[in-house]
């Protein structure tokens, strides 16, 4: 969090992925996707990895592998006792017997070890401390004596009653939770206690120190000393060679030695483990001393200099044209030679390969993305249902959109029943705007540009008016803004000017279609938040082509027999009303339209709906919804004829059940020279009905 870095738990247990995308890393424990599988198999192998570190001539105590009991006693007068009996692959101190001498102890620490593995050592027995070393990348940057776990008599109080009172120490629990683990009665401490001549209900003399195990492992109830400032430099040397030597990025190195403030070899001490995942608590929180900053180590280990696993995040929302914004700000990056990781309302993209379908507006989807280790480049539309369901998928965002509020949508739902209501939620996206980021508003809305002080970085205002006030004022102080000048998109900032020709934008036909050109815009601005080229934008505007495949029910545009068949998902009256603008600057012999409702939206905004096309429309094909959401069949016609009551221009007036029945009809009405606006509900199986009667046309046509 100190480096701003994001991160995620994968899961219940200790699987967490930091940053986004390309630049994620993902730690368990003290593994990073890094650590090497096959170093981690060699630590585990006790007598392959003293055989390495020996190669290596790094002080290692003498020792073998053993078949049986038997074996192991005799490989104890080999190497000579006292000696140490243990798995060859094990962790955590499991079956491990400390500085046994006798045949009676070495047979049962054979047998002890051999609950914890099927293959065993006994190894010479070296005197002194147990020390952990931890070593995370190229450096040795903790350590801590470790004391076996015992009880300090009272002359009164048994040692099931000393290890009770022990036990209740706050910072003792189960498990790797808490700074110490509770100590255990267990057959391994009753042996330790039978060598001392002690039971369980013996009572100590006062002052008197009754150790309960062999080892000094924290997760068998032992506890640590922080000695990291006392480590000599050439036993750290050491110790950092014998990581190297196994290959683990992040290691803790067992050392037995009578003191760290001195060099191995001189004291006749030795590397006993070296440990893949090692326990972290001992140094972060140890049970005397001063904690290490390890988390730091481990994640400089992870992220260099700078570096905090972000990719760049524009979040789109607003009421209408995210979608169009989404796949163009997408487009400019992937132009860049960026993997752009993108959502919308019609699915989840990566490197332009669609990997989910539907509505993926939300933060879900947009999660989806961020883990994904392709994605250089996020672009994520950012919708109300999603914000009050989840909330964002991100902590903050680079870049944020905000395309128009206008007279709202989805009111009535969610309890959200005002315009002011809607726009404190999608004010959201603004407030989590990095402080080195943009707010990227509609100056021409007067909610959206409301939304500005919300923003913790910084603002660029857009729209077509360059006079419009709440801009120039903007532009006037010397920040940056995006507007329309003699046809051109012009981008400034104080006295700098970026201009791109309208005309060299195909989405806004020649600067024709209002919205789109409002689209342009937002997009525009967001590619220079983030930093690319102006030549890179440029190409990106210049070569993004809004059809079905690329932009499926934003304005797409089809010839059939000369008439001209406009095809689009508005579905609320700011989406209509836009869409009235863009049509009535195209000329048309008659206008048809064909328009169904969604019906979760209020009645009044389902009759606004068709209030406003009564006005530009001659010809009208009513279709019922695939979806009725909640209404009754024929609710929401009802609700649409109204809407055309006064209508002033309206001839003729059709309902038909069906989207595809409706769209065939309209098509047979066409003459050369007409136009059909189609608001299509099942977007991409209507313009796939659409191309393929246009096709057929043109075969026809042909023959």
């Amino acid at each position: 969090m100190a480096r701003g870095v994001p991160y995620r738990r994968l899961t219940s247990g200790s699987l967490v992925q930091f940053g986004w995308g390309s630049r994620q890393q993902r730690i368990q424990a003290a593994e990073i996707d890094r650590t090497s599988a096959i170093a981690e198999s060699i630590a585990q192998d006790k007598d392959l990895t003293k055989d390495l570190l020996h190669g290596a001539g790094i002080p290692v105590p003498l020792g073998r592998p053993v078949e049986d009991a038997d074996d192991a006693w005799k490989a104890a007068c080999e190497i000579g006792t006292p000696v140490v009996v243990k798995p060859r692959h094990g962790n955590q101190g499991k079956g491990v017997a400390v500085n046994v001498s006798t045949r009676e102890q070495v047979l049962a620490a054979y047998a002890a070890a051999r609950e914890h593995g099927s293959e065993i050592m006994v190894e010479k027995y070296l005197p002194g401390q147990d020390f952990r070393l931890l070593v995370v990348g190229d450096r040795l940057v903790a350590a801590a004596r470790r004391d076996p776990p015992l009880v300090v008599g009272d002359g009164k109080s048994t040692i099931r009653q000393l290890v009770d009172q022990v036990n209740t120490d706050p910072r003792r629990g189960d498990g790797h939770a808490t700074p110490l683990t509770r100590i255990r009665l267990d057959d391994i401490a009753l042996a330790r206690l039978a060598t001392q001549q002690y039971t369980p209900d013996s009572v100590p003399a006062l002052g008197e120190r009754v150790v309960l195990r062999n080892n000094a492992n924290l997760s068998t109830g032992g506890s640590a000393t922080d000695v990291t400032r006392e480590v000599h430099p050439e036993l750290a040397a050491r110790v950092v060679a014998a990581a190297q030597t196994v290959g683990l990025d992040i290691c803790g190195v067992d050392v037995v030695c009578t003191t760290v403030a001195e060099p191995l070899e001189s004291q006749g001490g030795g590397i006993v483990e070296v440990n893949a995942a090692p326990g972290l608590r001992m140094h972060i929180s140890p049970s005397f001393g001063e904690g290490q900053a390890v988390g730091q180590a481990v994640v400089d280990t992870m992220f260099g200099p700078g570096e905090n696993g972000r990719i760049p995040v524009v979040a789109v929302t607003g009421n209408n044209g995210k979608t169009t914004t989404v796949r163009l700000v997408a487009h400019l990056a992937a132009g860049t030679g960026k993997r752009v990781g993108m959502t919308n309302s019609d699915g989840v993209y990566v490197a332009g390969n669609r990997i989910d379908t539907g509505d993926c507006s939300g933060p879900r989807s947009a999660r989806s993305v961020l883990m994904h280790p392709d994605v250089d480049f996020a672009v994520l539309e950012t919708a109300r249902g999603g914000i009050l369901r989840e909330g964002l998928a991100f902590d903050r965002c680079d870049v944020a959109v905000v395309t128009n509020i206008g007279a709202g949508d989805h009111l009535g739902m969610n309890f959200i029943t005002t315009v002011e209501g809607l726009a404190a939620v999608k004010r959201v996206v603004v407030e989590n705007v990095a402080p080195t980021g943009y707010a990227v508003l509609n100056a021409a809305d007067p909610i959206v540009a409301a939304m500005a002080p919300y923003c913790p970085g910084s603002v660029i205002f857009f729209a077509a008016d360059a006079s419009h006030p709440v801009l120039a004022a903007h532009r006037a102080a010397g920040k940056r803004v995006v507007f329309v000048e003699r046809g051109d998109l012009v981008a400034a900032e104080g006295a700098s000017e970026h201009r791109i020709p309208l005309a060299q934008v195909p989405l806004t036909r020649n600067g024709t279609i209002p919205f789109q050109v409002e689209n342009a815009m937002g997009a525009m601005a967001a590619g220079w938040a983030v930093g690319l080229t102006w030549d890179a934008i440029a190409a990106g505007l210049r070569s993004f082509v809004n059809d079905a495949s690329t932009a499926p029910g934003r304005f797409n545009v089809f010839d059939y027999e000369g008439a001209t068949v406009i095809a689009d998902y508005g579905h609320n009256p700011d989406a209509i009303e836009a869409l009235v603008r863009a049509v009535d600057a195209m000329p048309a012999r008659r206008r048809h339209v064909v328009i169904s409702g969604a019906g979760d939206r209020r009645d009044e905004d389902l009759r606004r709906q068709t209030e406003i096309l009564g006005a530009s429309f001659d010809d009208v094909i009513l279709y019922e919804d695939a979806c009725q959401r909640g209404r009754a069949d024929g609710e929401v016609l009802s609700l649409l004829r109204q809407g055309l009551a006064g209508a002033t221009r309206v001839r003729e007036v059709d309902e038909i059940r069906g989207e595809f029945l409706a769209i065939d009809s309209a098509l047979a009405r066409l003459q050369p020279g007409d136009l059909c606006l189609v608001l299509v509900d099942q977007v991409e199986e209507a313009l796939a009905h659409i191309g393929a009667r246009v096709a057929e046309q043109q075969v026809a046509k042909a023959a």
